[in-house]
């Protein structure tokens, strides 16, 4: 096919496929000797628009070749190496931004909201960002939620199925109250800095926050402008726990691995916790639990309360529970301050 033929199959110009000719991606199949046409197999058009794809995703000359003339296992990883160096490099280049604008804007000191220890600090941070989701036209759920006082800084995350909230003592008071939710993302990346750091400043600015660090790089993270959920209300308006269960952490998270299953019964009785199936075609699995209240069977995604689970601190988990279809509250029965609650899905009473 000529060049304005194979130029519309493969969604490249003429301009542009004659550059990949020349530099030998993509040379034509013939080329008219007197004419100087180009003229193109259809079995290219695949090569042709993978070209364009790789391109489009800003990979050099040298990076397309190699991809193109690579097996899939091989493609894909120089396809992850690549698309991790764009992210690097986006990252790196919105901390220089901050900088700038840091600079531009007379450089003026933000306002300290806590000094926190690193490594407290960083593990808050993972443990309740667990409880975040990236949601199209609902971003705020992608965010941590920071609540400072003179007394206290508390952490909040949630995807609506899941509410995850810590509270963290500062080491030195803060100057005044502040509130706002965090990008995620950005939390995620500084958290490895802020592990490192024997002490981390919070400094609010006009649209983020900074991550002061002595002897390591500041962090920046942007705030979401969007309002966070009014957890505060939801949590007040929680009834009371009708049952209690104590149950070990190791010996729950390994029940939850066993199946298969996208969702999990758990039966609770004085006899104990037993984990089941929905459909009851696997073997339940009970767990030793020390249980107060009623009898009750409820329904969850594994997806929910396995991070539930898996972030609570010690060796025991409890959970309060307020019927079938109420939220259950998941916390260590011993010590820590995270708070996690979890949404069941409706039970079929019937099986």
């Amino acid at each position: 096919m000529p060049i304005g033929v194979f130029a519309q199959r493969s969604g490249l110009t003429s301009s542009a496929l004659r550059f990949y000719a020349d530099s030998g991606l993509l040379p034509p199949a013939e080329v008219d000797p007197v004419s100087g046409y180009r003229y193109y197999d259809a079995d290219q058009v695949a090569r042709a628009t993978a070209l364009r794809q790789l391109r489009e995703i800003a990979m050099p000359l040298a990076g397309v070749e190699a991809v193109l003339d690579a097996g899939a296992e091989e493609a894909a990883r120089l396809l992850d190496e690549h698309v991790a160096k764009i992210v690097e490099d986006a990252a790196a280049a919105r901390q220089k931004a901050a900088v700038i604008k840091s600079v531009l804007g007379g450089g003026v000191p933000g306002l300290l909201i806590a000094t926190l220890k690193g490594p407290v600090l960083a593990e808050a941070v993972e443990q309740v960002l667990t409880a975040t989701a990236h949601e199209r036209g609902m971003a705020v759920l992608a965010g941590l939620h920071i609540e400072a006082s003179h007394e206290a800084i508390a952490l909040t995350a949630t995807d609506r199925y899941r509410l995850s909230t810590r509270t963290l003592v500062p080491a030195r008071p803060a100057e005044q109250t502040w509130a706002g939710t965090v990008d995620g993302d950005d939390l995620r990346a500084a958290v490895a800095e802020v592990r490192r750091s024997a002490l981390v400043r919070i400094e609010t600015v006009p649209h983020g926050i900074w991550l002061r660090m002595p002897e390591r790089e500041d962090r920046h993270c942007r705030l979401l402008p969007e309002d966070f959920p009014d957890h505060r209300l939801m949590l007040a308006s929680l009834g009371e726990a009708t049952t209690r269960a104590t149950v070990p952490k190791d010996l729950l998270l390994r029940a939850l691995e066993e199946y298969p299953d996208e969702r999990v019964t758990l039966c609770i009785s004085p006899h104990g916790v037993d984990v089941r199936p929905p459909n009851d075609e696997h073997p339940r699995v009970r767990l030793p639990a020390t249980v107060t209240g009623g009898d009750l069977r409820i329904r969850f995604e594994t997806t929910t309360l396995y991070p539930a689970v898996s972030t609570a601190i010690g060796p025991e988990v409890m959970l309060d529970l307020r019927g079938h279809d109420g939220p259950v509250t998941i916390r260590s029965a011993d010590r820590g301050d995270l708070t996690t609650l979890a949404m069941p899905v409706k039970s079929d009473h019937s099986a």
